[in-house]
C-alpha cells in the first residue's frame, strides 16, 4: 500500500521519517520515495531529485509520475515506478500534499499518515527555523486544510521526544506491512 505522509509545517515529518527510514534500512518490505521537485538541490530541505520546470513537464506528460501537484510555486512528483513496488506487496512511503490524497485513494491502496503537533509546538518550531516572521507563521498555521473525507488515516502526535515519534511512525509502518503480507 501507499502511505501518504502529511502534516502541517513544523510537525516534524522529515525528522520522524528520517528516523523510520534509518530503522527500516535494508527491510525490503518498505520503499521510502524520493520526490522530484522543481527546486535546486542546493536549496535545502529534503533530499529530492531536482528537476527544471521543463524536465518536470516532460516526465509528467510521458507518464513518469504516479502523482504530481503544485504548491508554493513548485511542482512535486512521485515516480510512476511505485506501481511495481505496490504490485509486489511493498509498503511505499511518500511525503504527499493533501491536495492529491483523494485522487491517490481512488487509484491506489492508500493509508494516510498524518503527523502533527499542538499549535503552540508548531509555532515554536517554525519560529526556531527563523525563515518567517511571526505574522507569516500565524497565517501558515491558520491555513492548514482538513483531510478529505473517507480516507483511512493513522495519526501520530509528535509533541514529545523524537524517539517516541519515530516509534509511533514505525508502529504504523510495520502494521501496514503486516496487513500487506497477511
Amino acid at each position: 500500500m501507499l502511505i501518504g505522509v502529511v502534516g502541517p509545517s513544523g510537525a516534524g515529518k522529515d525528522t520522524l521519517m528520517a528516523g523510520a527510514r534509518a530503522a527500516l534500512d535494508g527491510d525490503a518490505r518498505f520503499r521510502f520515495v524520493r520526490r522530484s521537485i522543481t527546486r535546486p538541490a542546493e536549496a535545502g530541505g529534503e533530499d529530492h531529485l531536482p528537476l527544471s520546470p521543463e524536465e518536470f513537464e516532460a516526465r509528467r506528460v510521458t507518464g513518469g509520475f504516479a502523482l504530481w501537484w503544485e504548491a508554493h510555486g513548485l511542482r512535486y512528483g512521485i515516480p510512476a515506478d511505485i506501481g511495481a513496488d505496490l504490485a509486489a506487496g511493498r509498503v511505499v512511503v511518500a511525503n504527499l500534499s493533501r491536495t492529491v490524497l483523494a485522487g491517490a485513494a481512488a487509484r491506489l491502496p492508500l493509508l494516510v499518515l498524518e503527523i502533527s503537533a499542538p499549535i503552540e509546538v508548531l509555532a515554536a518550531r517554525l519560529a526556531a527555523r527563523g525563515r518567517e516572521a511571526a505574522a507569516d507563521i500565524a497565517a501558515r498555521l491558520a491555513r492548514e486544510a482538513p483531510l478529505p473525507a473517507g480516507l483511512r488515516v493513522a495519526r501520530v502526535m509528535n509533541d514529545g521526544p523524537a524517539e517516541a515519534g519515530v516509534a509511533a511512525v514505525l508502529a504504523v509502518l510495520r502494521g501496514a506491512a503486516a496487513q500487506e503480507s497477511g
